[in-house]
């Protein structure tokens, strides 16, 4: 079958309460960033795998609080100041100088201010590359809460938001098979589901089985 011409149009991921699947492997973090009231000098450490839905959280968090959610990229050192509500940052994971000093600026300001302040990381803050010591002191000191790797519940929800993105409306069925044969992980799905839909597209037809099962086979370092 001649391969269709495609375009490649941005995936628009629902950020909504209600697109936020919990169970067992991401339950306490929910709970812990609803609880702020239990924070410790009122900021927390959300770190988890790629993939785990650490953004929606983010999200789903800066929402209730009436805060902002932002990339620590787009901040700068002289402009901290302007952030007087709940904030949530996500944190590149090799921060460079620049933004080391903004982060430093940054956790001082919400701090004096009696603000919230959520971080959101691939790695908890002792593993982070920072060079100046008071704020790896200050960050290795904050609570860390942690998303685990997908159980199976959790693994069949991210799947079936991930296709919904993309307006692909599976059958339950096809992602009971994919969560049985697929490697178990969050990154593993977003390219899994990714892959999946350019090759429908490509080839013009409804994604099935036999669809998912090529992909799978071709996976990288696929021993199937």
């Amino acid at each position: 079958m001649p391969e269709q011409l495609t375009f490649d149009l941005p995936v628009r991921a629902s950020l909504e309460r209600g697109d936020f699947f919990v169970s067992d492997a991401n339950a306490l973090a929910v709970s812990r960033l609803e609880d702020v009231s239990t924070w410790t000098s009122g900021k927390m450490v959300l770190v988890g795998p790629e993939g785990a839905g650490k953004s929606h959280l983010g999200h789903v968090w800066a929402d209730a609080q009436d805060g902002t959610l932002v990339e620590l990229g787009t901040l700068e050192a002289s402009g901290v100041v302007q952030h007087a509500a709940p904030l949530a940052v996500e944190i590149p994971e090799a921060p460079s100088a620049t933004e080391e000093q903004v982060l430093f600026h940054l956790h001082n300001h919400m701090a004096s201010s009696q603000h919230l302040l959520l971080l959101i990381a691939r790695l908890p803050p002792s593993r982070w590359p920072l060079n100046l010591p008071d704020l790896k002191s200050r960050m290795e000191a904050t609570e860390v809460v942690q998303i685990e790797p997908p159980d199976d519940a959790l693994l069949a929800a991210v799947l079936v938001k991930l296709f919904a993105d993309r307006q692909l409306h599976v059958a339950p069925s096809l992602i009971e098979w994919l969560t049985k044969r697929m490697d178990r992980s969050f990154a593993e799905a977003q390219r899994l589901v990714a892959a999946i839909d350019a090759a429908a597209l490509a080839e013009g037809r409804a994604v099935s089985r036999t669809l998912a099962q090529r992909i799978l086979d071709n996976a990288p370092n696929s021993a199937r």
